[in-house]
């Protein structure tokens, strides 16, 4: 059977639910106890016990239940020190787990109960925001100053409440020799997005020393309209000159190459970089500022590339989450585009990565030549990125799939 992995808050009930199914349709699960069993063991579980105690255990936190996580931990005491998840996760053991949700009162219980997970813990706490639980696991590990890479976790949600957290107990953007140490890498490639957060968490960089290239992605990466005001002051062609994958991710600040499904970012505007981070305003700015809404993309040596900002409006890793979460996909992209007369039709070649796994891995290559914002989300691989209710309104203005 496939190795699973539980999610974050897994649900005994749905686990009972494909035990049954399993029962059904597994010729090597000839009773519900051997199909619970089966079930079990692919999530890495001894037994259907231990899947059981692993899903009350992180009920009970997420529900903020103390009487119940004390009872578990106490029966079982070695469940301390393991994942609650029972596999390998960055949630970790209990305490650790606990910090994920702010649970401070179950993060002292355990604390005396001889849980030693507090470095882990305290990283989890500032990665997801949990300011006061974060002060409290810094408080029990001493209050040492965070090491160079505790802004790594933060960077990565963009949670700009334990970014400011650490640079307060004396985290550092540079070292002691002036040079960049910060993860700003992280924060502009990372999945999440907040283009808020993200702001301001790279303003917090820079006011601790962090020095930033000067450039428009930069300035774009940043939110800063001041600095996009500038660079369009210095260079008419802004709003028509496209940026190389190096530009817009620079590998001297740790950078690295394409690493999600979406539509391609090499050789870009402005514009469509606006599309697949959520940058609104700075759309809205471009726009306003005549740029062009169909402006395209640049072709490679073999002709790919020349994609209008509508088709990052129908791929790209902004409606991961949306998809994720099963919510109806925010179309205001589509939307604005389409009210400025963008061409539902206009023709495009894209080399089309294939990714699979978690993390994402690529796994294969796929052409497409000169087809519609349409074709593209149509064929496109990975569905979580695409955007359905930006094809229900391209397709209402006219778009078709050839």
């Amino acid at each position: 059977m496939t190795t699973r992995r539980l999610p974050v808050r897994p649900d005994i009930a749905q686990l009972r639910r494909d035990a049954e199914e399993l029962l059904i349709t597994d010729p090597a699960a000839r009773s519900l106890n051997e199909a619970r069993a089966l079930l079990a063991r692919s999530y890495q579980a001894v037994d259907w016990e231990r899947l059981e105690v692993a899903c009350a255990l992180a009920e009970a936190m997420w529900t903020d239940d103390i009487a119940t996580v004390r009872a578990v931990v106490t029966a079982r005491p070695e469940l301390i020190h393991q994942s609650v998840l029972i596999r390998d996760s960055n949630w970790g053991a209990p305490l650790s787990y606990a910090a994920n949700l702010g649970r401070n009162e179950i993060i002292t219980m355990l604390r005396e109960l001889g849980a030693t997970d507090l470095e882990h813990a305290f990283g989890r706490a500032a990665l997801q925001g949990h300011v006061d639980t974060a002060r409290l696991l810094h408080t029990m590990l001493g209050a040492p100053t965070p090491s160079t890479d505790a802004l790594d976790g933060a960077a990565y949600t963009l949670n700009a409440a334990g970014t400011a957290l650490l640079f307060e107990l004396g985290a550092a953007a540079v070292d002691e020799h002036g040079t960049n140490v910060a993860p700003v890498a992280t924060v502009l490639q990372t999945d999440s997005r907040d283009p808020h957060a993200k702001h301001v968490i790279l303003q917090l960089y820079e006011d601790h020393g962090f020095v930033f290239p000067v450039t428009a992605p930069m300035a774009f990466h940043r939110g800063r309209i001041d600095l996009l005001e500038a660079h369009l002051a210095r260079d008419a062609e802004l709003l028509t000159r496209t940026f190389t994958f190096a530009e817009i991710f620079p590998p001297e600040l740790g950078c690295h190459g394409e690493t999600y499904p979406r539509t391609s970012l090499d050789g870009v505007t402005l514009l469509h970089l606006a599309v697949e981070f959520g940058e609104l305003d700075i759309a809205t700015w471009l726009l306003s500022h005549g740029m062009d809404v169909d402006v395209p993309a640049a072709r490679d040596t073999d002709g790919f590339g020349g994609q209008t900002a509508l088709f990052h409006a129908v791929v790209c890793y902004l409606n991961f989450w949306t998809n994720y979460r099963n919510e109806t996909g925010d179309p205001t992209f589509a939307k604005v585009l389409l009210a400025l007369g963008a061409n539902p039709n206009v023709l495009a070649s894209l080399r089309e990565r294939l990714w699979d796994g978690n993390p994402w891995q690529q796994v294969g290559e796929r052409t497409h030549h000169d087809v519609t914002p349409l074709a593209w989300g149509a064929d496109y691989h990975k569905r979580i990125v695409v955007n359905a209710a930006a094809m229900t309104l391209i397709a209402e203005a006219g778009g078709r799939l050839a």
